[in-house]
């Protein structure tokens, strides 16, 4: 169908992680919850776009991946989906 999914601060939360070892890499967003929903390590602070690094950690754990094997594919997708290209 050709969606994106996008995940947050949530993973650390719900069962998701049967989803996002199946959905295909090419197709994975990440994104913040600003300012709600902070990782586990950063409980009852604001979260804010710096802590992207534990959702990419994450999604790399669970597909036994390298965290620059994530962040360089959502960073893919993200410019993708959204036509931001470096001039």
């Amino acid at each position: 169908m050709g969606f994106y999914l996008g995940f947050d601060g949530v993973i650390f939360k719900a069962d998701l992680d049967e989803v996002i070892q199946k959905i295909p890499l090419d197709r994975i967003l990440v994104e913040t919850d600003c300012p709600y929903l902070a990782p586990p390590i950063k409980k009852g602070e604001r979260n804010t776009p710096l802590n992207l690094k534990f959702i990419v950690q994450k999604i790399a754990n669970l597909r036994a991946l390298s965290f620059e094997e994530i962040a360089r594919a959502t960073t893919d997708n993200a410019q993708k989906l959204f036509n931001l290209y470096e001039s």
